[in-house]
């Protein structure tokens, strides 16, 4: 709980407090409304902290471009080129697609399993190498991301 506390007060510093809407914290995670976009997402910090960036994991729903359930992860260091992005969820593996920092799910169907998998596990991983050429994992709690993405979902049904 204190690093969903941690983790609100970071994105309310990084951005103007109009810019989000608070939706809530629950267990780990927070949901959010961002009415200028207009998007709604629930959001969770690395538990391994920092490195070359903040690692964070996401899942947003876009309503004007009819996207729900989209899976993003913010990795601590950049990753090679080359480098294959895999994400661990219980007995399930996926490998992502992304470039330096970022990834995600390769379509909209693997973004269903990995939504669908973190709903009955208690910890995901992300692992990959970086441009020096050393793996890395970055480590993310379950705990409350079922109901901050149904928060999320909620948070945006009316929004067309």
């Amino acid at each position: 709980m204190l690093r969903a506390a941690v983790l609100l007060v970071a994105l309310l510093v990084a951005s103007p407090l109009a810019a989000r809407e608070n939706l809530g914290v629950f267990g780990d995670w927070g949901a959010f409304r961002d009415p200028q976009v207009p998007r709604c997402y629930a959001i969770v910090a690395a538990e391994n902290g920092a490195r070359d960036h903040a690692p964070f994991a996401s899942v947003g729903t876009w309503p004007k471009r009819q996207v729900r359930g989209q899976v993003h992860v913010r990795l601590s260091r950049s990753a090679a080129p080359s480098a294959a992005i895999s994400l661990s969820i219980g007995g399930e593996r996926f490998t992502l697609t992304g470039s330096g920092a970022d990834a995600w799910a390769q379509d909209r169907r693997m973004d269903a399993a990995i939504v669908s998998a973190m709903r009955s596990a208690g910890a995901m991983s992300v692992s990959a190498r970086d441009r020096a050429g050393n793996r890395f994992t970055d480590r993310y709690s379950l705990d409350g991301a079922a109901t901050a993405m149904d928060a999320a979902t909620v948070g945006c049904a009316r929004v067309r």
